[in-house]
């Protein structure tokens, strides 16, 4: 059976090896030509990148690619993994689909409802409206709608493999809802940050599990593995060590909080793999209060990031640690590089930031 998966890009990546893999570059109607393909060939969307994210790959998968028995979209730095932690290879999701219907992320469990997590991190108005349009087009569907957003579990990153024929259908249910809803809240959208303009693409996740239950499908829940940083993540974080190198902790925090306004997402534990964000962060919050500027002792990245690590680990038998575990080790680290914190402790208020932030305020 002939296969390719088209991973999603609006950044140069070094995509995985083989033939089973193929960069598609999303947006490629609105931003320079990356070398891949692209999503703007004779039926697209590409030019509402801006409002659909990797779904504008999506759409050009299922209007355009007309030679492949199986199909599937995945992310520049999200894969579906086997068992030896490495992207799946074609032989792999051939094998999967001669027993289920499709390949998508492992279901995640949500803190609160999705309906209250959507509300307090996006315009509730969007989802409401979605609400509106799915009863109206598919009224069989919208029970389960209703059970599901309601519910704490949803798909993540739009990840889906399947056969052309399924795909093609789960596409032609799924666009003419944002199609619809965009109809009317488009007046809205535009007027968002960056981030929260990509409301169909984080609206989709939540839909693709819809999707899957109300027709009752057979999913392989795949783990999805992170293989590379977000991009954007690496550029702060590279700028940052610049102005600590500099001593110039009032440009750093001016820059990094200039940058979070634009696009939140990058301090997610999802773009920001290593925690080393969240610690520039603590590091510029201590250095505000805190008169012994830790930038004083050095200016190096590495360093500063294992000064912030160590003074973490120091604390952390004085406060109700929030967050998930692997969070808390990036914030912790394993005691190595502590020379400086060992030579210089911090002061009572430095301490008295970290328990704060280590117990989940900001």
């Amino acid at each position: 059976m002939s296969l390719k998966i088209y991973v999603m890009t609006h950044k140069k990546f070094e995509p995985p090896k083989g033939e089973t893999y193929e960069a598609l570059q999303v947006g490629a109607g609105i931003r320079p030509d990356l070398g891949y393909s692209r999503d703007d060939g004779e039926d697209n969307i590409s030019s509402l990148n801006p409002y659909y994210a990797e779904l504008t790959g999506m759409y050009h998968v299922w209007k355009n690619v007309k030679d492949k028995d199986i199909v599937g979209i995945c992310h520049y730095r999200r894969y579906p993994l086997d068992a030896f932690n490495r992207a799946m290879s074609g032989s792999e999701y051939e094998m999967i689909l001669k027993n289920y219907d499709l390949i998508c992320s492992k279901l995640i469990t949500l803190p609160n409802t999705y309906y209250y997590g959507f509300s307090q991190n996006h315009r509730i108005e969007d989802l409401e409206e979605c609400r509106r349009v799915i009863k109206e087009l598919y009224p069989l569907d919208y029970p389960v709608f209703e059970e599901v957003i309601h519910s704490n579990r949803t798909y993540f990153g739009n990840i889906i493999v399947a056969k052309k024929e399924l795909y093609d259908s789960y596409c032609s249910w799924l666009f003419p809802i944002f199609f619809r809803v965009h109809e009317k809240r488009a007046p809205y959208i535009e007027k968002y940050n960056d981030y929260n303009k990509r409301v169909y693409g984080f609206i989709s996740e939540i839909l693709q599990y819809v999707y899957v239950k109300s027709k009752g499908l057979k999913a392989y829940e795949a783990l999805v593995g992170m293989l590379s940083e977000k991009k954007e993540s690496a550029e702060l974080k590279e700028r940052l060590s610049v102005y600590f190198k500099e001593k110039d902790w009032e440009a750093a925090k001016a820059y990094l909080e200039a940058m979070l306004r634009k696009r939140p997402d990058l301090i997610m534990e999802a773009s920001d793999l290593d925690g080393e964000l969240k610690l520039a962060m603590e590091l510029l919050i201590i250095c505000e209060y805190d008169k012994k500027s830790i930038l004083e002792l050095t200016g190096d990245w590495e360093e500063l990031m294992n000064y912030v690590r160590a003074l973490n680990r120091s604390v952390l038998g004085s406060c109700k640690v929030t967050g998930s575990e692997s969070l808390v080790r990036l914030m912790t680290g394993d005691g190595s590089g502590d020379e400086l914190f060992i030579k210089n402790p911090p002061g009572d208020k430095a301490k008295e930031i970290a328990i704060r932030i280590l117990g989940g305020e900001r």
